[in-house]
């Protein structure tokens, strides 16, 4: 019988906004089912009077969930943590300890270490030393049949993990974050990795753990850092995601590699991120090369990695995916994507608005790998291009709008299914009533035909608005239309259910 999935909630930093974040979960958990535990990175407690708190600490208010804390991050707070072992700090809230390995009924481990980084001695109490990280590295590593851990809880951010990955936004990984951290998740080799502190969410692509054709496949890791409860840019600090604990799951299962995997950020910076034991550093690869398995069925925010699903006795060999010729604007992983435009991401897919859009909510449904057209997509592709579709249309009609699907594959460098057989090109259209226009391109075809057509006096009488150079607008403009985008799209994204 298939194990079924555990749900769980991870979240950044509290800082005493208990009934905030307590009143969302609840809402999640009505809207979505129950999950199984919420998992808290970061700061729990804040600056702010103790009321708030009392009410939780005498049971006149219960948490609605399991919840497991990490422990204090400055002096201010240590005196809320009594018991460095960990202890019950209120009805369905527990303090995990300073540093550990946590192993649910199922089989789940969670590694947590408190605190931050600390290089002197003694210690503060609200800190982690070279000594914290090396002994939880001896105490899981040692053994031979170690392949790695579901879950770190940490409350900084491991150092340089933005390298060969996703722009971080404003926070320089080279600078900001803990070595120390770094060399725990090396070793470790967690399938999701959680932070906090920088008050921003940011979510790394997937990264390898094993070195290609050199060492055997190994599972991925997902790094996801949480921004500060109730905070007023709307950043992200909850995330909800789905496993089945990897003790639990068959090896070709657990291995298969996510379209859009990178290389592992720490290998480039071996020296400084290990602690007695140096790591083998590659050759630097370009951060739009992937290695894409026709049955993956990995990880979400995105579901889990854990999906459960029956393997085949002769799994299929990964097959790297045509690669661009050049710089690709639409690659997530390419640094030429002006990640400020991305609104929303899935498993395989994401949201961005269009550069010099038609309309204010002009969206481009993309894969988040390589793919020229529709018709080389994978199937699990594309059933979250689908999902995307359907939900984008719930959207617009909420909002008293209709919408027009376009696709066009003729001189197109990567796969742009635009909302406002390999190799043969086309021009595709989906009206949201139903009818779809499939159009086979033999000679010259405008580019800008689905455009120009949209922006035609008979449509949306916007004739000047046919050349989306004309249309373009400043950098600050453009992030204020996604900012409004992501809010307005929010209660709509499916990828909160799983």
């Amino acid at each position: 019988m298939a194990q079924k999935p555990l749900r769980l909630l991870a979240c950044g930093d509290v800082e005493g906004k208990f009934d905030v974040l307590f009143n969302r979960v609840r809402a999640i958990q009505k809207k979505s089912g129950n999950f199984d535990l919420l998992l808290c990175v970061g700061n729990f407690f804040g600056s702010t009077p103790d009321a708030e708190w009392e009410e939780y600490k005498t049971g006149i208010k219960k948490a609605p969930i399991q919840t497991y804390v990490l422990g204090a991050n400055n002096q201010e707070t240590v005196k809320y943590f009594q018991d460095a072992d960990g202890c019950e700090l209120a009805e369905n809230i527990t303090y995990l300890g300073r540093k550990g390995i946590f192993t649910g009924s199922s089989g789940l481990q969670i590694v947590y270490l408190s605190g931050t980084e600390s290089l002197n001695e003694p210690v503060p109490g609200y800190s982690f030393s070279p000594k914290d990280v090396s002994s939880l590295r001896t105490m899981l590593c040692s053994t031979s049949q170690f392949k790695g851990v579901d879950i770190l809880l940490t409350s900084p951010w491991p150092k340089y993990v933005g390298n060969f990955g996703n722009s971080s936004g404003e926070v320089d990984t080279k600078k900001c974050g803990s070595a120390l951290v770094s060399s725990l998740a090396t070793g470790l080799k967690p399938r999701y990795h959680f932070a906090a502190l920088e008050k921003t969410y940011y979510e790394r692509l997937p990264y390898r753990n094993h070195i290609v054709l050199q060492e055997n496949a190994q599972h991925a890791t997902r790094f996801i850092a949480l921004a500060n409860v109730g905070n007023p840019e709307k950043k992200k600090y909850l995330y909800a995601f789905s496993i089945v604990p990897m003790k639990l799951m068959d090896t070709a299962e657990l291995v298969k590699q996510p379209p859009d995997v990178t290389e592992n950020p720490y290998r480039k910076s071996g020296k400084e991120a290990s602690i007695g034991k140096q790591i083998p550093a590659p050759e630097e690869e370009t951060a739009c090369q992937f290695f894409f398995d026709l049955n993956e069925k990995q990880g979400r925010k995105r579901s889990s990695p854990g999906r459960d699903s029956k393997s085949s006795p002769h799994p299929k060999q990964p097959r790297k995916p045509p690669q661009p010729p050049g710089p690709c604007w639409f690659c997530l992983a390419s640094p030429e994507v002006e990640k400020h435009l991305v609104v929303n991401i899935g498993t395989h897919c994401y949201l961005a608005l269009a550069k010099g859009g038609l309309c204010d909510d002009h969206v481009l449904i993309l894969p988040i790998g390589h793919y020229q057209s529709v018709v080389e997509l994978s199937a699990e592709v594309v059933e979250e291009v689908e999902k995307y579709k359907a939900t984008l249309r719930r959207f617009f009609k909420s909002r008293g709008k209709r919408c027009v699907l376009f696709e066009r594959n003729y001189k197109s460098h990567h796969l742009q299914l635009q909302i406002a057989q390999p190799g043969a090109a086309y021009f595709y259209v989906e009206l949201d009533t139903g009818e779809k226009l499939f159009h086979r391109i033999k000679k010259n075809f405008p580019l800008q035909f689905g455009r120009e057509v949209l922006a035609s006096e008979a449509i949306l009488n916007i004739p000047d608005k046919s050349d989306w150079r004309q249309c373009q607008i400043s950098k600050e403009e453009e992030e204020t239309l996604a900012c409004r985008f992501r809010k307005d799209f929010e209660p709509f994204d499916f990828t909160l259910d799983d």
